[in-house]
């Protein structure tokens, strides 16, 4: 019996600008997302990591088709999202739901948070009345019962996100999109919000794309992790290989970069600086996108575009000359 509840092969979302040059318009292509494959097993956490830019929450938004992708396959269930229509969708869309990043802008000002927290159900159509189920939701994220008739400015930003947990949770859903669901929260509120997703994934058994930029956090809740630079994956593999043994440079540059509890083993350890920007995704280098940035560039690099291979450490990474 198969245990893989996500699959996603040669996933590519190019974006159009249209841009007025005198009396021309021309168009550009923006490469968002290209070619990009992981799967998801039952009760599992895939943390998407990767600087701004990167492609994250694109890709997270094409799984749910929040927006269409250009080209590939995501499966659900082994059922292939892009050959449903649009009510087939629609009811699928109860086994997979999203947390947004911004826990200010995802709720509307408006709406009591029973009301929010209800909407789901509303939407899908489920009979009956949905007080009782609002009250479990809310205690279940950790809110008490008589919220449910406060409006979203009478909570901090970490009650927001408690509450956009309780709305994502509404519909029993089997996936979970986590769009940086942390960032915007203070760093003393962070812990308790990653916690309460451990503690719900174990009691619900649910899986996560948890998308951050953060991997401090993401080494804290995620069970396979994958990198993402300029649109593609570069490394992916399980949290401990990818952690402990970074394959691909942009990994370990990325890894340096992480702050160490210790203050001696902070002043010893040596940071790797990226020099440059991040290249246009309109007109993304040759071969290898890290090659701009990289130290081992060599000729090959700009040639020849690396292909995700399985390392000794056990993860796979795209590049010419990996680390391990």
């Amino acid at each position: 019996m198969t245990t893989q509840l996500l699959k996603v092969t040669n996933l590519v979302k190019n974006f159009e600008l249209r841009l007025n040059n005198g009396a021309r318009r021309r168009k550009r292509i923006v490469q968002a997302v290209t070619n990009v494959s992981f799967a998801v097993e039952k009760g599992q956490t895939l943390g998407l990591v990767g600087e701004s830019g990167s492609g994250k929450t694109t890709v997270g938004r094409c799984i749910l088709r929040l927006i269409e992708p250009t080209s590939g396959t995501v499966e659900f269930e082994g059922e292939d999202l892009g050959s449903l229509k649009f009510e087939e969708m629609r009811a699928l869309r109860r086994k997979m739901q999203i947390v947004f990043q911004d826990p200010f802008a995802s709720l509307d000002p408006k709406m009591t948070v029973g009301a929010s927290i209800s909407e789901p159900l509303t939407v899908q159509n489920v009979p009956g009345d949905h007080t009782d189920k609002v009250i479990e939701l809310l205690e279940l994220v950790g809110l008490a019962a008589d919220h449910a008739q406060r409006y979203p400015h009478e909570f901090s930003g970490g009650q927001r996100q408690r509450i956009g947990v309780a709305r994502a949770l509404a519909l029993n859903p089997a996936l979970i999109v986590l769009d940086e669901p942390v960032s915007a929260l203070d760093v003393s509120i962070q812990a308790g919000v990653v916690n309460l997703f451990e503690d719900l994934q174990q009691r619900l058994g649910m899986s996560y794309i948890f998308i951050a930029h953060d991997l401090s956090v993401i080494r804290h809740i995620a069970d396979r992790v994958a990198v993402m630079y300029l649109g593609k994956i570069v490394e992916i593999g399980d949290q401990q290989d990818v952690y402990e043994k970074p394959s691909h440079p942009y990994t370990k540059a990325l890894l340096s970069a992480v702050p160490v509890p210790d203050p001696k083993s902070e002043r010893a350890r040596q940071r790797i600086m990226l020099e440059g920007d991040v290249p246009s995704p309109v007109n993304p280098p040759s071969g290898c996108r890290f090659r701009t940035r990289c130290w081992k560039a060599q000729d090959v690099c700009a040639q020849e575009e690396p292909v995700l291979l399985q390392r000794a450490s056990g993860q796979f990474s795209a590049c010419h000359f990996p680390e391990t």
